[in-house]
């Protein structure tokens, strides 16, 4: 209410005259007199001398016009802001994931589409993904943790067979195969507690009716790898996030191997929203993966 009362000061001001301000704002004359009356009276002030053809600032009302010229710059500012924010002119898009490879070509299609959009990743464990979603931190989330939540929307983006990744001089480097019961005699490299990598590994050893063997907890996946280059271990993880090193040698499962399902989230709320449905729109399958299986109903269109 107020702001449409500075909004007819100002602009009667700056005209100094009621009619012509009523023309600019098209709105009736006896509106203009009403609203300016309106604040007159709310405070208890004089804003305007009446002349018979014009009408002049008081002294209240000289000092109120830079204070409501800055108002009309800010809501010019707002509304610029919002019209490109909604044109995905401006914004960032935050995305978490447990590794870069499920969701790089996705960003990629979408950074091609909306250049402007700053887009940020950041990389944890599948459950601090989730978290950070639900606490509007991040906009998505890439996750293997398959969730049924009635406040996510979930997309499939790919399913990666596990295999068991070791340096070339370890002693199953050479084996074309190998049994989820020889991960009892190896030294292995495990995420934290909370990662879906780590809890695929440890359900496959209780499935073969071996426990966990000695081990080493290191944060990220990447850290993992370098171990791994200096041979301090063997790790189990997705395949397809294997980096192609001649200092990482993978060795698949000869059984049936633990698969590693990645999901994409958002809050079912918010994919209607542009900027999360304009992600939705741009997401890619990762390079050799089976297309992607939408878990609800496709976003509806987003008008303009």
């Amino acid at each position: 209410m107020l702001g449409d009362l500075l909004m007819t000061f100002y602009e009667v001001a700056r005209q100094g005259s009621i009619t012509t301000a009523a023309r600019q704002l098209r709105v009736s004359q006896p509106t203009v007199t009403g609203r300016i009356r309106q604040l007159e009276e709310l405070y208890g002030v004089e804003l305007f001398h009446r002349r018979a053809s014009r009408v002049d600032l008081s002294d209240v009302g000289v000092a109120l016009m830079p204070v409501a010229e800055q108002i009309m710059q800010q809501e010019s500012n707002a509304d610029f802001l919002l019209r490109n924010a909604g044109n995905l002119r401006i914004g960032n898009l935050r995305i978490g994931a447990t590794g870069p490879y499920y969701i790089l070509r996705s960003v990629a299609a979408f950074r091609q589409r909306y250049p402007a959009i700053e887009i940020s990743i950041e990389i944890g464990n599948s459950r601090q993904m989730i978290e950070a979603l639900y606490e509007y931190r991040i906009d998505a989330a890439v996750s293997s943790h398959a969730l049924d939540d009635d406040r996510l929307h979930r997309v499939t983006l790919a399913a990666d067979p596990m295999v068991l990744v070791v340096h070339p001089v370890h002693p199953l480097a050479r084996r074309p195969r190998v049994e989820v019961p020889e991960l009892s005699a190896c030294h292995l490299l495990v995420r934290e507690q909370g990662s879906m990598t780590r809890e695929a590994t440890e359900a496959a050893l209780r499935a073969a009716g071996a426990g966990m063997p000695p081990h080493t907890v290191i944060g990220s996946r990447e850290a993992i790898c370098e171990a791994i280059r200096h041979n301090l271990g063997a790790s189990v993880m997705p395949e397809g996030e294997v980096p192609r090193d001649p200092a990482l040698v993978v060795v698949p499962f000869a059984s049936a191997a633990p698969v590693i399902h990645e999901y994409l989230y958002c809050l079912n709320g918010r994919r209607h929203t542009r900027l999360v449905g304009a992600l939705l729109d741009c997401l890619v399958a990762p390079a050799g993966a089976a297309a992607l299986h939408c878990e609800t109903p496709p976003p509806a269109p987003i008008l303009n």
